[in-house]
């Protein structure tokens, strides 16, 4: 692509991180975007493309390197793209985190808030719960595993990945080298052709189980259940092995269909002292140790006396409710997909809550609907998705006006949109990030908010 800009490769200085934790790169009446690169660092850059009036492009020498700059565990995490910040020290990492916070509620919100320091893990490795990888095939006829280039479809593969869970890399090396024994083809995008999507691991914290779902593109396949049987003599840590059926063209990965090939079909953990019961469509955070620091943090913030009525939207499995279930006089928690309320539902009597009432329903409608009723809420918490709450839901929480609300968010620039709305009736207590994703320009946040 080097043909269509006018210099391929420019000289300059890294004087920032953008919102993804790209470098942001100046020279020569320049600016690019470049992965890997810190702030201080100076020396040359390729352009690699354009998207969106950006530039982005690739290291081609340091000729100043930056003092936060390590070395990475991992090999391929420039190629990989996963693990943006592998090679920047972890401290470095979390102030980024806390900074992007800040700046985003200094921008969106047009706020000067002071936000605490990103707390980080003792061990930024090996935490991720749940892994999936895409499978292909080399010229050679090796089956391969790895993850999507950043932008593309092209699969990186991945022998040994620094931040999932040690136990998922031995199921993985088994899988490759059952699957190319057996014949069973990866599927092809391309020419819609083959039979595996997917490999889908979830891992229990508490407990010794794991769950490893096989993502297929057809219902059944010659020598599923000998598969089985070879991959629990490879691997018997496995508990329940399950195939997910997804025909479409599509980048979703799970599809509707699913059975249950080995085991009861789902793994047990626990957050906070109450047990969960996680299916393979179930969301569940995938770092269990920065989730129950993050949980606790959110009770604490929520000041539970044993008599609020607390709502619990966008709510998943039902965690934080059924965590909040313990300091409240009732919980109403609501989602939308189907089979997380069915987990909710079934979590909460395993575990003998009766003050949790769950619902399958949109939050922002059911959050009209009870604001229409004029029904009283006085703690709300709420952990939308990337996107935040819409406007619908925003104005039936100022209707509803509960006395405190606890944000959980994956997003800073949209937690601090809804976070300034709500300010037309709410006070910020506290602004406090989370690392759940080491490793990684990511951040989870809550904030405490007061009613005026």
């Amino acid at each position: 692509m080097g043909s269509s800009f006018p210099k391929n490769i420019i000289s300059g200085a890294c004087v920032d991180l953008s919102f993804e934790g790209k470098g942001v790169f100046k020279g020569e009446g320049q600016t690019v975007f470049v992965e890997g690169m810190f702030v201080g660092e100076e020396g040359e850059v390729q352009i690699a493309y354009k998207r969106n009036g950006a530039l982005f492009g690739n290291i081609k020498k340091l000729h100043k390197v930056s003092p936060n700059r390590i070395q990475p565990r991992c090999k391929i995490c420039h190629a990989c793209g996963g693990c943006c910040f592998q090679q920047l020290d972890y401290q470095s990492q979390l102030a980024f985190k806390s900074e992007k916070v800040r700046e985003q509620f200094r921008r969106l919100a047009k706020m000067k808030a002071e936000v605490a320091p990103c707390v980080g893990m003792d061990d930024p490795y090996f935490y991720r719960n749940k892994i999936q990888m895409p499978f292909a095939k080399d010229d050679r006829g090796n089956v391969y595993c790895g993850f999507y280039k950043s932008s593309t479809h092209v699969i990186v593969p991945v022998e040994e990945c620094y931040i999932e869970d040690r136990r998922s890399q031995p199921i993985l090396s088994a899988c490759k080298k059952l699957f190319k024994s057996m014949r069973i083809e990866p599927y092809n995008e391309d020419s819609h052709s083959g039979i595996l999507r997917h490999v889908l691991i979830k891992t229990s914290y508490y407990k010794p189980e794991i769950m490893v779902v096989i993502v297929t593109a057809v219902d059944s396949f010659p020598g599923r259940n000998n598969f089985v049987k070879a991959l629990l003599k490879e691997c018997p840590e496995i508990t329940t092995v399950i195939q997910n059926i997804n025909p479409r063209s599509t980048s979703v990965i799970l599809g509707e269909k699913e059975r249950i090939l080995y085991g009861k079909g789902y793994i047990e953990d626990s957050l906070c002292g109450v047990g969960f019961q996680i299916s393979a469509k179930s969301f569940y955070q995938t770092n269990p140790v920065m989730t129950e620091k993050l949980y606790e943090y959110a009770m604490k913030a929520a000041r539970l006396s044993g008599e609020e009525i607390v709502f619990d939207a966008y709510s998943g499995i039902g965690t934080i409710g059924l965590i909040a279930a313990k300091g409240a006089k009732q919980v109403i928690s609501v989602e939308i997909v189907k089979q997380a309320v069915h987990d909710g539902i079934r979590n909460a009597k395993r575990n003998g809550i009766s003050n949790f009432l769950m619902y399958c329903d949109d939050a922002s409608s059911f959050m009209v609907k009870m604001a229409e009723k004029g029904e009283a809420v006085d703690v709300l918490f709420m952990d939308p998705p990337r996107k935040g709450a819409d406007e619908r839901f925003l104005k039936a929480t100022l209707k509803l006006r509960p006395k405190r609300i606890v944000y959980v968010s994956c997003d800073p620039s949209t937690l601090a949109r809804d976070v300034a709305y709500l300010g037309k009736a709410y006070q910020i207590d506290a602004i406090q990030p989370f690392d759940m994703f080491p490793q990684t320009f990511h951040v989870e946040t809550v904030v405490a908010l007061s009613l005026r």
